[in-house]
C-alpha cells in the first residue's frame, strides 16, 4: 500500500492542531473502563474540567461530537418549547436538533454576521412567556462571530427566570473567557478538537443543579444522552458507557498544558492576540463578516471581496504545509475562515498570512 502523504498544518476553525506531547499521550497501555485506574484517571480530571469551564459544577464528558451534546441539552432541559437563537450554521442546527426530538420552538434569527444581542432576546421573551430553556451559541464557528452570553444570561433570567440558559461554546471555550458560573449557563457544551486542541472525539458539557432537577421532570430523555445516567456513573468516577479511553489520556496531558504549563489568563491574551493579527491583516486585504466589537478571537470569517479561487489557495497552502478553511453553507466562497486557535502561535499566524500575501501577489 502506498505511503499517505502527510497531511498540512491545520489553520482551520476545527479540527485543529494537536501539540506532538498530546498526541503522545494517547501510546499508553488501555485501562478497562470500570477498573480502579479509570476511577484515579476521572478523579483527576474533573476538578480541572470544572476550573476550565470556571464553575463549581459537575462537567460531563461524552464520547461524541458536541452536536450530540445539542440533543443531550435539549432531551434533558425542553418540556415544551424553546426559544432558538440564530446568527449561523451551528445555531440553525441546534434549532433543527429541538424539532427534530419533536419541541416546539421559535427562531431569534438574525443575519449572518451579526450577534445575537440581549436586546434581542428580551424582545422575543416579551412576546412569549413559556419558554423552558433559550439556546444560544457564544462563538458562531461558521460566522466567526461572539455574541454577548453574559448579558444575554442576565436578559433571560429578568425576564424569564425558569428559562433554562443552554449555551454552545463549541469554538470558544479554552480560547476565549467563559466564566460559566459567573454567568449563570444552565448547560455550557463544548468540543476538544477546537480551542481546547485535542483529537475530534470528546465532548464535555457543564451542567447546573437547576438543569439536573430539570431532567427529572422531563419523560422520555432516551438513554444516551440522559443527564440523570450521566450523574449516576459520575458519582462513581465512571462514564455510562465505554469512553475514549486514549482520548483521555490526551486530554489529562492537555489540560496541564492549559491550566499549569499555560495558564487561562494567558491562554486568552494569547488568543487575542492572534485574532488581532489575522483581523488587522484581513481589513487590509480583504473585509470581514463579523461586525465590528462582535468579532471571534478564535476564528476569522474573511470576506472574499478579491473574488480569489479559494481552492487555488489552499493547494497553494498545501504545498507550504498549511490549509485554512472555506466559508460555511450558503457562505462558502463568498468568504474563507482561518482558525487561531488552541495551540496556534502568533509568530504561526504571521507565517500563514505572509504565504496567502505570496498566493495573492502570484495571482
Amino acid at each position: 500500500m502506498a505511503e499517505r502523504a502527510r497531511p498540512p498544518r491545520l489553520f482551520l476553525p476545527g479540527p485543529t492542531e494537536a501539540r506532538p506531547e498530546v498526541l503522545e499521550a494517547q501510546n499508553r497501555r488501555l485501562i478497562g473502563h470500570r477498573s480502579d485506574e479509570i476511577h484515579d484517571l476521572l478523579d483527576s480530571i474533573q476538578p480541572r474540567l470544572r476550573r476550565l469551564f470556571q464553575t463549581d459544577h459537575r462537567v460531563y464528558v461524552s464520547t461524541s461530537s458536541a452536536t450530540g451534546l445539542f440533543e443531550a441539552a435539549v432531551r434533558n432541559g425542553v418540556a415544551e418549547r424553546a426559544l432558538c437563537c440564530v446568527n449561523g450554521a451551528f445555531s440553525h442546527r441546534w434549532a433543527d436538533v429541538v424539532a427534530a426530538n419533536g419541541k416546539a420552538h421559535d427562531r431569534l434569527e438574525v443575519e449572518w454576521g451579526a450577534p445575537i444581542t440581549p436586546e434581542l432576546v428580551v424582545e422575543a421573551l416579551e412576546r412569549r412567556d413559556d419558554y423552558d430553556a433559550v439556546t444560544v451559541v457564544h462563538n458562531e464557528t461558521s460566522t466567526a462571530v461572539t455574541s454577548p452570553v453574559g448579558e444575554i444570561a442576565d436578559a433571560v433570567r429578568e425576564r424569564a427566570p425558569d428559562a433554562l440558559i443552554l449555551v454552545d461554546t463549541v469554538s470558544s471555550l479554552g480560547g476565549i473567557d467563559v466564566p460559566v458560573g459567573g454567568w449563570g449557563l444552565d448547560v455550557c457544551l463544548t468540543g476538544g478538537q477546537k480551542c481546547l486542541a485535542l483529537p475530534p472525539g470528546l465532548a464535555f458539557a457543564a451542567v447546573s443543579d437547576r438543569a439536573l432537577e430539570r431532567a427529572r421532570e422531563i419523560p422520555d430523555r432516551g438513554w444516551y444522552f440522559d443527564w440523570l445516567v450521566f450523574e449516576r456513573y459520575l458519582e462513581r468516577s465512571e462514564t455510562p458507557t465505554t469512553p475514549a479511553i486514549t482520548l483521555l489520556y490526551a486530554l489529562d496531558r492537555q489540560l496541564d498544558r492549559i491550566l499549569e504549563e499555560e495558564g487561562l489568563e494567558a491562554r486568552f491574551a494569547r488568543h487575542e492576540a492572534m485574532a488581532r493579527h489575522v483581523q488587522g491583516w484581513a481589513l487590509e486585504r480583504f473585509g470581514i463578516l463579523a461586525r465590528e466589537g462582535y468579532r471571534s478571537n478564535s476564528v476569522t470569517a474573511v470576506e472574499n471581496t478579491r473574488g480569489i479561487d479559494v481552492g487555488a489557495m489552499n493547494a497553494f497552502l498545501t504545498e507550504r504545509d498549511m490549509v485554512v478553511s472555506n466559508g460555511y453553507g450558503k457562505i462558502a466562497d463568498v468568504t474563507f475562515r482561518i482558525g487561531h486557535m488552541g495551540d496556534h502561535t502568533v509568530e504561526e499566524m504571521e507565517t500563514l498570512t505572509a504565504t496567502i500575501d505570496d498566493f495573492l501577489e502570484r495571482a
